[in-house]
């Protein structure tokens, strides 16, 4: 399978009404291209950190009236799921790519890796300043790193629902999107910067 790059039709899904309607075009037009897209980087990220990875793509089963406002694929060192383990994101809101290290408030030891990004705050702040922060992955907003906190790592730590996502958001409008070679490369750039932090998040306990 080889991934083309993503098309403009696959943001405008998410202003088609309804969940059926929305849902059929997620499976058709994005989850193949899911499926190419996580081929490719579960590989990759396999050979970096010597162990085998897993591809979940969102299926969004618990909806039953609201529909998805985004979508994406999670790779995990777990094959039954990935939502209490650290792991990398690939996804589409209606206006952006992201792809993201992602630390969700299901997380086994959530303390204890809060606790070693606290301590390891001075190197986050040295991630490329084009790299965003959300510490909600049901909003689409993010800040910069450079106005990453503290005090946000410490919330991620302190309070049961907080979470931290860390990586790169691309606008719909930029060709990389378009590319898939390009966007390719720019998501395995991206996992190369945050390799250091998924394995201390691993190593946690």
């Amino acid at each position: 399978m080889v991934f083309n790059g993503f098309e403009k039709k696959d943001f405008d899904t998410f202003f088609i009404d309804g969940l059926e309607s929305r849902m059929e075009a997620i499976q058709t037009r994005i989850q193949p291209k899911f499926q190419e897209i996580g081929s490719f980087l579960a590989d990759y990220l396999a050979t970096q950190v010597g162990n085998e990875v897993f591809v979940h793509i969102a299926k969004h089963a618990r909806r039953t009236v609201n529909p998805p406002k985004d979508t994406w694929l999670a790779i995990a060192a777990n094959k039954r799921g990935y939502k209490k383990h650290p792991h990398f994101q690939v996804g589409l809101f209606d206006d952006h790519v992201f792809i993201w290290l992602a630390l969700i408030y299901e997380l086994d030891h959530k303390s204890a890796i809060a606790q070693t990004f606290i301590n390891s705050f001075d190197e986050l702040k040295q991630l490329p300043k084009n790299f965003v922060v959300s510490l909600d992955h049901m909003k689409k907003d993010a800040k910069s790193i450079e106005d990453l906190e503290l005090k946000d790592v410490k919330r991620f730590r302190d309070v049961k629902k907080a979470e931290f996502l860390v990586g790169l958001h691309l606008d719909r409008n930029d060709d990389r999107v378009y590319d898939g070679d390009a966007f390719l490369h720019q998501a395995t750039s991206t996992i190369d910067s945050l390799l250091p932090f998924y394995k201390k998040a691993v190593n946690s306990k």
